[in-house]
């Protein structure tokens, strides 16, 4: 049997041939053949990632809003510095002479949950938009059963909520998976009108919305209701709903807030707080929010630098709900409001594609999720600066959290994945038509 090397021989001598025959045929030098195959085969390495490559990840790559995932990237980077910067506050809060937890044993997590998180969203983003929309439907449908289950199957309560649903040393926080699906279910329930005007999918949606909202009130978490109302709201009105219905559904809301005010404990400690009313303003929310905004000034215009934060240490929750302060403290006023520019312009980039959307479902999913995204965002901030009530919410993709960077990533797929392809970036300024003296423009 021959061996390798006479093989490689035999190969080149054969090859050396063919090359010999070509330059006999063309005219061309051995020195000129050479190029032109090499400059073939880079052609061919090029075409894998160019626009005629119909792989799924060139597809992706070709159809995805680049810009929204480099937003989005952003903030996902700017939250791993952030929770390095706080890690070590959080560790000293939740530490005792029994206990001393790692100083930055929040930054390991978290480093954890977004290597996880990366491919969710990377993932949800590739899928076409019909099997997006049927996940997301089914996906409603079981998170709002876990929601319902969180009393029974519930663990420990923690800060005064029972919003967990423990599985082993995993703890998965059903509202925060469902608020992303909970948007794309209503936007498909609200685009059937369009096909049947009798439909009564708007008095539908807000039945869907009372067992949600009844079940969080529960726990209690008012925040996440504030956040599944509004977006109702506003796909309502993105649907094309009557305005004396959504007259009417405004004043229900101001007559709710105020029998909530009245009636639910949790709501009351809040509004009074915030107001300075009463002995309420002695209490921990009004502590939390002035300590937030203590420490978020601290830092001045360019900060005191990475991890040489003090004010940090007193706060609440400086790796959650209050991580905007501790921002602000060690890199500045100017760092949280390029943070506030990088979601501000999220939300702009995409009510832009939509104003071209004829799609009314994609109109209604994308318009959803990232006013979810952004009121989100905006209620955290507001907090911070002393400028809202006390809502326990994140700070999207900056924040502390597994069920809520691994929720997050499955909305922002969502989000990538519905505004591929929009129509508007294909769409010719010239339309031709045929008229019987020849074509017109």
């Amino acid at each position: 049997m021959p061996s390798a090397s006479r093989w490689r021989h035999f190969e080149n001598v054969r090859s050396g041939g063919a090359l010999m025959a070509t330059v006999a045929n063309t005219g061309m030098t051995r020195a000129e053949l050479r190029a032109a195959a090499l400059k073939r085969r880079r052609a061919r390495r090029g075409e894998r990632w160019g626009r005629g490559d119909r792989s799924a990840a060139a597809t992706w790559f070709w159809e995805i809003d680049r810009v929204l995932l480099l937003l989005v990237t952003l903030l996902i980077g700017i939250g791993l510095i952030a929770v390095a910067a706080a890690a070590p506050a959080a560790a000293g809060r939740y530490s005792d002479a029994r206990h001393v937890m790692d100083p930055h044993y929040y930054f390991w997590r978290q480093l954890v949950w977004t290597i996880l998180a990366i491919p969710v969203l990377v993932a949800t983003s590739m899928l076409n938009q019909n099997m997006a929309r049927r996940l997301a439907v089914a996906g409603a449908g079981l998170f709002t059963l876990m929601l319902i289950l969180v009393p029974v199957l519930g663990g420990a309560e923690k800060n005064g909520a029972q919003r967990w649903i423990f599985f082993g040393p995993i703890q998965v926080q059903p509202s925060e998976f469902l608020k992303p699906l909970f948007v794309v279910a209503v936007a498909w329930l609200l685009s059937l009108k369009a096909k049947d005007q009798k439909l009564p999918v708007a008095p539908l949606t807000g039945l869907f919305l009372l067992v949600i909202a009844g079940f969080l009130m529960k726990q209690p978490d008012f925040g996440q209701t504030v956040i599944f109302v509004s977006v109702w709201l506003v796909l309502l009105l993105l649907s094309g709903v009557a305005m004396k219905w959504l007259y009417a559904l405004g004043a229900a809301g101001v007559g709710a807030i105020g029998l909530a005010y009245m009636f639910y404990p949790v709501a009351q400690m809040r509004i009074n707080a915030f107001l300075k009313i009463g002995d309420a303003s002695k209490q921990v929310d009004d502590y939390q929010m002035v300590s937030a905004l203590r420490t978020l000034t601290h830092g001045g215009l360019i900060g005191m630098g990475p991890g040489a934060g003090t004010m940090k240490f007193g706060l609440p929750e400086p790796h959650t709900d209050y991580i905007f302060s501790v921002i602000g403290e060690e890199f500045g006023l100017v760092a949280c409001v390029a943070i506030a520019a990088i979601y501000l312009a999220i939300v702009v980039r995409v009510f832009m594609k939509l104003l071209h959307e004829e799609n009314v479902f994609l109109l209604l999913a994308s318009a959803g999720l990232v006013t979810q995204f952004g009121l989100q965002a905006l209620i955290n901030m507001l907090v911070n600066v002393h400028l809202a009530p006390s809502k326990g919410m994140t700070l999207p993709f900056i924040s502390y959290g597994g069920s809520s960077m691994i929720a997050l990533s499955i909305g922002f797929g969502l989000l990538l994945a519905f505004t591929r392809k929009n129509p508007y970036l294909t769409r010719s300024p010239y339309v031709v038509t045929w008229s019987g003296s020849g074509v017109q423009r």
